[in-house]
């Protein structure tokens, strides 16, 4: 009797055996193919914003004798932040060793090393909201965006800053600003802003309003180009400033779309909602100076273009369509206005307008979705109250402006006192082509 006992309990864990092997099985995480062919394209989308995409939108607005300082300078910072990032900053970023859900500690500050170099990231590790795609484009992708965020500083400073200055400058700068506000805000449950509630779907504080008041602060701080603003100091090439902008306007769909982190109905409504705010804008700043200025100019529709790309990046995984029109609008009307009516009376020269389009346009963008990400207006997002989201967003965008002006400030002074920043009067005359890398762009 009991061996027939013991011949039946074998019988049945027979059959129950491969059902819970079946079951784990299932529950391991699985790549999705579809998901991991978004990402790959998106990263690649993003990298081509920078090069060539800024690269050629700065060329082309700085005088001709910049041409290729500017350009070397976000070659330079695509290569110097590429390496940093691999040595330690994915690891201060996404990091999250430490945090706790509502605990303010270290680690909601700032991320720690585990992993540095790399750690642990392997072919076979991967990662995403359901772990569908490779670790290895996680890392790649978001080293796209530790990439253009200093590159677009280089517009604010441009044709005045030595090389070997702006490359200490831009690893430093991305070592105590980009690294741990992109921590505070994208790693998760601890993360300071994270926890208050901040919406920011690509990057409005993380990558726009963090690079535009550094611009600022940097542009303040190094002074003046000599002859602003009385020397006439004209875009020398708007033919690559169109066509650079057409770049980060394709680019910026992996960007938007691609912060979805999956290919899903999300990603599909930040392409989306992208192109309507961006074409919003570009016609919104060509409308504000046709009737200003009398006339639409390539430069102004070229600049309405980004303006509307930036507002629209903290909203794009939250808003619709017509919160997007909306969003867009109001970007290239005030950024219109920032970069022209407002710096011509403060003085500050923004050589290319970086504080003008990417630090207000992306403070008005992230304030815009505390709006427009409500339910109620059309929005895809949890907002229920839009008076305290809003808020929420102030909180966000007011840390992310006074610790970004603090820390730049300091960086720069230092940086400053100890081998300078400014290239001399000769050789700003010069132009930094050749006086910093003893080239030109055109040679007639």
């Amino acid at each position: 009797m009991t061996l027939r006992k013991f011949a039946g309990l074998g019988a049945l864990l027979s059959l129950i055996m491969p059902g819970l092997a079946m079951a784990e099985e299932a529950a391991a995480p699985v790549l999705n193919s579809g998901d991991t062919a978004w990402m790959l394209t998106s990263t690649i989308l993003v990298l081509f914003m920078t090069i060539p995409g800024l690269a050629l939108f700065y060329g082309g607005m700085v005088r001709s004798k910049n041409l290729l300082s500017v350009m070397m300078q976000c070659f330079a910072i695509t290569g110097l932040i590429s390496i940093l990032w691999v040595i330690y900053g994915y690891s201060i970023a996404f990091d999250t060793t430490g945090m706790e859900q509502g605990v303010v500690n270290f680690n909601s500050f700032i991320g720690g090393l585990g992993k540095a170099f790399l750690a642990g990231v392997t072919p076979a590790s991967i990662t995403g909201p359901a772990a569908l795609f490779p670790e290895a484009v996680f890392v790649t992708f978001q080293m796209t965006f530790a990439i253009i965020t200093p590159a677009l500083i280089v517009g604010a400073f441009a044709e005045r800053m030595k090389f070997s200055a702006m490359l200490v400058f831009m690893g430093v700068w991305f070592t105590l600003v980009y690294a741990p506000i992109a921590h505070m805000v994208w790693s998760g449950n601890g993360g300071l802003l994270w926890d208050w509630g901040v919406l920011d779907f690509a990057g409005g504080t993380v990558v726009h309003i963090n690079a535009g008041i550094a611009g600022l602060v940097a542009c303040l701080v190094l002074g003046k180009r000599k002859g602003f603003p009385t020397t006439p100091m004209a875009p020398h090439n708007l033919g690559y400033t169109l066509m650079g902008a057409a770049m980060l306007w394709v680019g910026w769909f992996g960007f938007n779309a691609g912060s979805a982190v999956a290919a899903n109905g999300t990603a599909g409504m930040a392409m989306l909602v992208t192109q309507i705010a961006t074409a919003a804008a570009a016609l919104g700043w060509m409308f504000a100076e046709w009737i200003t200025h009398g006339k639409p100019s390539a430069l102004g529709i070229a600049s309405g273009v980004v303006a509307g790309l930036v507002a629209i990046t903290p909203a794009a995984g939250t808003v619709g369509p017509m919160g997007a029109l909306v969003i867009g609008l109001a970007a290239g009307v005030v950024c219109f206005f920032c970069a022209t009516t407002l710096k011509r009376k403060l003085g500050y020269d923004d050589s290319l307008d970086a504080f003008g389009v990417h630090g207000i346009g992306g403070i008005l963008g992230a304030i815009l979705t505390g709006v427009f990400a409500a339910p109620a207006l059309g929005g895809f997002g949890t907002v229920t109250d839009i008076g305290a989201q809003v808020w929420v967003q102030f909180k966000g965008v007011g840390f992310t402006v006074i610790y970004t002006a603090i820390v730049t400030f300091i960086i720069l002074k230092v940086l400053d006192a100890v081998m300078g920043l400014r290239v001399s009067e000769e050789e700003e005359a010069v132009g930094l082509d050749l006086a910093q890398h003893n080239e030109r762009g055109y040679n007639l």
